[in-house]
């Protein structure tokens, strides 16, 4: 997937998943009951255990579920380089992370880098980030993603942090390509005890709210 097909597939699903917990039992079927909830884009953190083991197995199964599986909390480029090994197809930074950036141009595949400030935000366009991370979205508040617009027209904002059900729609209304929603749709106690009809069921209520 190259960064032009990222960008199509956030605009139209509108959100990210992001799995942040302490255990997944199967990486391929959560990654199915994302999907069957109508998340096609979903990121599995560094701060999971055994994230590389995780991501491997999801990658591995992509024809059965049919996500789009990246690594996500990437802070330094042995990361970013061990992800992509284990079949990582996007990389997202909580900052801006020069050689994560590096990396991810040089293996061609899209990446993130994240940023809170203007400042950061244009030094995250200038690595080749063709989406910003806007971190933490919820106590920012959409107005900031409006603001962010003036000096940056056309700019490709992800915020997260915070997004949930109630507040979603207000980041989009504010320009944003699309949320990255975690613990909304993918609570770490439901990934650690293998409940996936439930993230099912969750998945397609926020899915089904944002369209």
């Amino acid at each position: 997937m190259n960064t032009l097909e990222m960008i199509e597939l956030l605009h139209r699903d509108r959100t990210l998943a992001v799995v942040r917990t302490d255990a997944i039992t199967d990486a391929a079927e959560l990654c199915g009951a994302l999907v069957s909830g109508g998340i096609n884009a979903v990121e599995l953190t560094f701060t999971t255990p055994d994230m590389l083991t995780h991501l491997a197995r999801a990658a591995a199964t992509e024809d059965i579920h049919g996500a789009i599986v990246g690594a996500g909390t990437v802070l330094h480029a042995d990361q970013a380089r061990a992800a992509i090994d284990a079949g990582a197809r996007f990389i997202v930074a909580p900052g801006i992370r020069t050689d994560v950036a590096e990396v991810a141009v040089q293996a061609g595949i899209p990446f993130c880098l994240g940023a809170m400030t203007p400042t950061e935000v244009a030094m995250a366009l200038d690595l080749g980030s063709a989406m910003v991370k806007i971190f933490p979205g919820a106590v920012l508040g959409s107005r900031y993603l409006v603001e962010l617009q003036g000096p940056y027209p056309g700019v490709r904002l992800l915020p997260t942090g915070g997004i949930t059900l109630a507040n979603a729609n207000e980041f989009l209304e504010a320009g944003a390509l699309a949320v990255c929603v975690d613990s909304a749709v993918a609570p770490g106690a439901l990934v650690a005890a293998g409940e996936h009809e439930a993230i099912a069921r969750l998945a397609a209520e926020f899915t089904a709210a944002i369209h």
